[in-house]
């Protein structure tokens, strides 16, 4: 039986590493999400606002591609750890770049004109390299935290997700208050700060990462590029192709979800009614409301599939990925609603706006189907793929996010043709589709995984043991 050695001082009852990785990913979220709560708004303002004054269907593109190259760099970052640096200083790596990234983007307010662009667009250049370099190497160091048969993982993978979604949900309020009262350039100077704060984080607190990293010298790479090595099993090749499905499924979830820092961004700031009383909300903090429900709903969504398990009813991974899409789809039924909701004049301007309420229920929505595939998939991933390219595949994961993200910046786009409506509803139809085809073939897919995909109590008798012994 394989052999986990980490540092196992403990949290409520999770090793230290995990906390000093929830830190670090908190404060790296805080610095991506914060960029991107203002992103698509700071590229449709005005000129004389600040902006830079693009049209809505140019910044959704541009949006789409930025974050779906943020994830298909995970391949070469998952590369990188598995054949030179490692994952811990391929994550020290991606940290470092994105204080730069930022910082890039902070400048480009002060430098000449003639400058602006360069310095815009060299700022999300190294943000896509750092994301890459650290976001699939850091989820793996997390999975590498527990023995492959501890059912603390699934926990583990939630209790780092929470981390994720405190810092963005700081960052949509910090963040977007700062850019709204101050100027968007500080609102990104805020970011490069979070990402300042993580690194400490996590160079401080190494010596509870001890023995979690996969170690590449001369003899594994001479190993890992021979045929012999090459070559996969039966089993492993059947693991890949569910995850080859799984991960079509992720694409489309993605591609959904994803509307919430495009189009459901800028919906929120022309066609939502953002007053309470006689203070307006920045529709950026709209961006923090997923990340609350997270940290109000994500224990206890994990909580529930715990119990949901132990009474024999099927909790497999692959389930709970078909239910989260399903349940994520349905979520823009609201934003129809709130399409109805709208009253034009007779110039086609808009006199009454969508309450705010159709938002939160979206959101809610959203975020519990989330909560049943993101951090399960995550998981997922670590269970079925190969050892040997374990942070590769882990990179391919987070490339089908990008991918998704790229999806969705072009629906977004097609909204201003199609109309905001239309879009909404065909991102219910095939979400909902792909969920109840996902449902459909279960059994058959759960056979291709060789028993990765079925859920076992922590801790079973032979683990303990071995856990007492790791300790």
């Amino acid at each position: 039986m394989d052999k986990v050695n980490v540092n196992q001082e403990q949290i409520f009852g999770h090793p230290k590493g995990l906390f000093v990785l929830f830190f670090t990913e908190m404060w790296e979220r805080f610095s991506y999400y914060g960029m991107r709560a203002i992103l698509v708004l700071f590229l449709v303002a005005k000129s004389e606002d600040g902006g830079m004054g693009w049209d809505k269907p140019e910044a959704l593109i541009l949006y789409g591609v930025y974050t779906a190259l943020v994830y298909v760099m995970a391949i070469p970052g998952g590369i990188l750890a598995d054949r030179y640096l490692g994952q811990k200083k391929s994550v020290l790596l991606g940290a470092v770049l994105l204080v730069i990234g930022p910082l890039f983007l902070t400048l480009e307010g002060f430098v000449p004109s003639t400058l602006q662009a360069t310095f815009f667009f060299t700022g999300l250049g190294i943000i896509i390299l750092g994301v890459g370099a650290l976001k699939p190497n850091i989820s793996t160091m997390v999975g590498s935290l527990y023995h492959p048969k501890d059912n603390r993982r699934d926990m583990g993978f939630t209790i780092f997700y929470i981390g994720i979604n405190l810092g963005a949900f700081l960052s949509g309020l910090i963040v977007a208050s700062v850019a709204a009262n101050f100027g968007w350039h500080f609102g990104f100077g805020v970011s490069a700060i979070g990402m300042i704060l993580g690194l400490i984080v996590y160079t401080s607190g190494q010596k509870y990462l001890e023995g979690v990293d996969v170690k590449v010298n001369e003899e594994n790479k001479q190993l890992k590029n021979s045929s012999s090595s090459q070559a996969l099993s039966k089993k492993e090749k059947d693991r890949l192709v569910v995850l080859s499905i799984s991960f079509l499924v992720v694409i489309v979830f993605w591609g959904a979800f994803e509307q919430a820092g495009g189009l459901m961004n800028i919906y929120a700031q022309e066609k939502v009614n953002r007053f309470v009383g006689d203070f307006e909300i920045p529709a950026g903090w709209f961006q923090s409301v997923n990340s609350l429900y997270i940290m109000i709903f994500g224990t206890l969504v994990a909580a529930f599939w715990v119990r949901w398990g132990k009474m024999g009813r099927e909790s497999s991974s692959l389930f709970k990925m078909a239910v989260g899409t399903i349940i994520m789809g349905l979520g823009f039924l609201f934003m129809i609603g709130a399409t109805h909701q709208l009253v034009y004049d007779a110039q086609g301007e808009i006199v009454q706006k969508a309450s705010m309420m159709w938002l939160f229920g979206a959101y809610f929505l959203h975020t519990i189907g989330e909560l049943c595939l993101s951090p399960v998939a995550l998981s997922f991933v670590t269970r079925l793929a190969p050892a040997k390219y374990t942070s590769m595949v882990m990179g391919v994961f987070f490339a089908m996010t990008g991918f998704g993200n790229l999806l969705a910046g072009s629906l977004g786009a097609l909204s201003a043709s199609l109309g905001d409506e239309e879009i909404f509803k065909l991102i219910v139809i095939v979400s909902v589709g792909v969920g109840v085809v996902l449902l459909a073939f279960l059994s058959k897919l759960k056979k291709l995984t060789h028993g990765a995909d079925n859920e076992s109590s922590y801790p079973s008798k032979d683990l303990e043991g071995e856990l007492d012994l790791q300790q």
